[in-house]
């Protein structure tokens, strides 16, 4: 019996079925409403405010907990995403409540907030963690999020790192804010760090014209090939995606 039901976890959509969210595992993704930080490129904005906007649908924990008894032997795992799902007070009683039904659980997040991150890890199976740029430029990291969010990263990362669970680190990016020679540079943190895996997210523009104004189309000019040489050689596993956020 599941002893913790967090059913004041703010649902703000959910993906019955994916293949790509959670590395080697058939999952589900529940998306959490709320963010603190402000990304230009952002696919979800209207998920940012912890409100919910009343002319958009939005999840609720009885749906997850019902799809999820139904899905039984045929997911192995569930993601919480966002937004920023470590924004949710009720994030770990749900990450507990999922791990009770016998599902592997995954994290989405920016590392926003270390000390729900340090509190959660130990019931994760794997986080997938965004690095908006080179850490150690924080007026550009920051100028890319929110003030702050280099420092809370760079927490956050060690936690992970510490954790030993198992991760990868993720960069979207556009030549409007990490131009080729950012890249590089944050290639040798990458090194520096001896990160495992990471994946370069080439934006795209978001689905239904959203915010279609803000950056044009990256062509596949970007980036060059030796930035992209370098970006392979820093890390163990490298991947390109050009076709998901």
């Amino acid at each position: 019996m599941i002893e913790h039901v967090p059913s004041d976890l703010r649902v703000a959509g959910i993906t019955p079925f994916t293949t790509i969210d959670f590395p080697g595992k058939l999952s589900a993704v529940v998306f959490i409403q709320g963010c603190p930080w402000r990304c230009p490129y952002c696919h979800n904005p209207w998920m940012q405010p912890r409100e919910f906007d009343p002319a958009l649908e939005h999840g609720s924990w009885e749906e997850v907990a019902s799809l999820l008894s139904r899905r039984k032997g045929l997911l192995d795992g569930v993601i919480f995403s966002g937004g920023e799902p470590c924004v949710d007070p009720a994030l770990p009683a749900a990450i507990r409540a999922v791990k009770d039904m016998g599902y592997a659980v995954g994290l989405h997040t920016g590392g926003a907030y270390p000390r729900v991150l340090e509190r959660v890890l130990p019931m994760l199976d794997w986080v997938g963690m965004d690095v908006k740029a080179d850490p150690r430029d924080a007026a550009h990291f920051d100028r890319t999020a929110a003030k702050g969010a280099a420092e809370h990263f760079l927490l956050s990362y060690r936690l992970l790192k510490e954790s030993g669970v198992a991760h990868e680190l993720r960069t979207t990016a556009h030549p409007d804010w990490l131009p080729d020679e950012r890249l590089l540079a944050l290639a040798e943190w990458l090194k520096s760090e001896k990160v495992v895996t990471f994946a370069l997210q080439i934006y795209r523009r978001p689905p239904g014209g959203l915010l279609t104004g803000l950056f044009p189309a990256v062509g596949i000019d970007y980036p060059v090939p030796e930035t992209t040489a370098a970006l392979k050689a820093a890390v163990a596993h490298f991947v390109e995606r050009r076709n998901d956020r």
